[in-house]
């Protein structure tokens, strides 16, 4: 398929939103109203004083919306001035993925040094795009274990799984988008539409932090390790044969295609316009979020760990977050879309309510979950979840909370789309704060290659345990023990019992 017809096939609605949020960086500093910014100020101009003004802290803001986190990628994108180096775990081919390639290679080509690692799974980019930006002199493209998608056969596709079930089941869940070395995001959103509200039909609650300062240092560190390790492949080398058609003037007309759709001028359409003239306002709301503290970047080695013929092994991300649960004295609040309790933890958790910490978790529903491999597991063990001590709430598929969540809201609102959790954040004691990538699962646990950062400071953990509660309450979420699987649709309760069947606890 060739890009121009690939391209043909999506419906822009969000090109704004790459083009926008100048004052962003400016805002969140609090200096909107005494300097102004033009689109060619350099990010380090912007960022430097202020890092400065703070030794030895970083920034860090939550972006709870999936409109900001959109924002702040793009203005981050667009005033780059030397580097950017995004890491996912899904970047898809609808229009918020085609608009993001576009604004990298519209980086690019002004001279920034673009880097792109992409975990091998999910990936559905056509081959000739991808291809084209590789063919760019300032972009490189990578991708994580490719196993079962990019360059391999059917065939070698079946040969990989019955001869490394366990290798191949090994993603990179990592999502990070670093910026001048000076800025980045990491936190629960891929590249794909559903992710900022953009999705008609199924949407996610996540969560994201933007980070300024050190931090970003340890961050580009991890990046480095993973773009560096034997498990990420340049794409021109998985796709050799492809590559030799791809000429240079090929790839001017791939890049041409991806401008042509990115300016069309109907994409602004009045709420567009609206949007706009909102944005000082918005952006002021960013500023009073932003805290200067020291962070900590939980981040495991590619490949995860050393075991080869079993499932288990842990991480270092792992093995951290249970060490800070082990000095839980008073609450811990949990939000994660899925629940499988891995190997140990329930024992941990009864220890700590015993002890008289209170343990909340707030995960999806059945009617509400995208995942129902996860959701049989997490079935499986709901009982004894319960009868530790635990209290558990599932999100609803149409949560009040979606309301004030989605900015777009009104335009969805008659599509009755679902709203489900893919935030993955956990408070301890009011006074510690952990957003990253980390599922409470088995397979963040010892498949997947996870992030995140953990912060100690009452001001971000009680913001972020407030929306975690919120999300808890009965508008937003049944509780966990009054049977909320009823609500569901009959076809989700027969695939559930199907999975439910299988022995896929390892994989969870």
């Amino acid at each position: 398929m060739t890009v121009s017809r690939f391209l043909a096939k999506r419906t822009p609605r969000s090109f704004y939103l790459l083009f926008t949020a100048l004052l962003f960086l400016l805002s969140i500093s609090g200096i909107a109203s005494s300097t102004p910014l033009t689109p060619l100020t350099p990010l380090t101009q912007v960022i430097a004083p202020f890092i400065a003004a703070h030794p030895g802290t970083s920034g860090a803001s939550v972006l709870e919306k999936g409109e900001e986190s959109l924002l702040a990628r793009a203005w981050l994108t667009d005033h780059a001035a030397t580097s950017i180096d995004v890491q996912y775990f899904i970047w898809s081919t609808d229009n918020i993925g085609i608009l993001a390639s576009e604004a990298l290679l519209r980086a690019a080509e002004r001279g920034v040094k673009v880097r792109v690692l992409v975990d091998d799974l999910l990936i559905d980019a056509p081959a000739e795009a991808m291809l084209a930006l590789a063919l760019h002199p300032n972009i490189d493209i990578r991708i994580y274990n490719p196993r079962l998608n990019v360059g391999t056969s059917k065939l070698k596709k079946i040969g990989n799984v019955v001869t490394g079930l366990r290798t191949v089941n090994q993603r990179m869940h990592d999502k990070t988008a670093l910026f001048d070395g000076q800025a980045g995001i990491t936190g629960g959103r891929n590249m794909a539409g559903e992710y900022f509200d953009y999705n008609h039909d199924y949407n996610f609650r996540d969560r994201d932090m933007l980070l300024l300062g050190p931090v970003v240092a340890d961050m580009e560190a991890s990046f480095g390790r993973f773009w560096n390790s034997p498990q990420a492949v340049a794409v021109e080398k998985l796709l050799a044969q492809q590559m030799k058609a791809m000429t240079p003037q090929r790839a001017k007309e791939v890049y041409a295609c991806l401008h042509t759709y990115a300016a069309k001028t109907e994409n602004f359409a009045p709420e567009v316009r609206q949007a706009l003239e909102d944005l000082p306002r918005k952006f002021d709301s960013l500023a009073r979020q932003m805290v200067w503290d020291r962070v900590r970047f939980l981040c495991d080695l590619p490949g995860k760990n050393s075991a080869r013929y079993h499932f288990g092994g842990g991480g270092r991300t792992t093995a951290a977050l249970v060490e800070e649960l082990k000095k839980a004295t008073r609450s811990v609040t949990i939000q994660s879309p899925y629940l499988v309790m891995p190997k140990g933890a329930l024992e941990l958790f009864r220890t700590l309510v015993k002890r008289g910490v209170e343990v909340r978790i707030v995960t999806n529903s059945l009617a509400s979950t995208d995942n129902l491999q996860a959701f049989s597991g997490y079935q499986k063990q709901r009982r004894s979840i319960l009868k530790s001590g635990i209290k558990v709430f599932e999100f609803k598929p149409d949560p009040a909370i979606k309301r004030q969540l989605i900015e777009r809201y009104p335009r969805l609102e008659k599509n009755a789309s679902v709203f489900a959790i893919h935030a993955k954040s956990m408070v301890i004691d009011g006074t510690t704060l952990f957003v990253g990538t980390f599922n409470f699962d088995p397979r963040s646990a010892n498949l997947n290659t996870e992030v995140g950062v953990l912060i100690r400071n009452r001001t971000l953990a009680e913001q972020v345990e407030r929306n975690i509660l919120r999300d808890m309450a009965p508008e937003n979420s049944w509780n966990a023990a009054d049977n909320a699987d009823r609500f569901a649709p009959p076809e989700k309760h027969r695939k559930l019992r199907m999975w439910k069947a299988l022995p896929l606890e390892p994989f969870l």
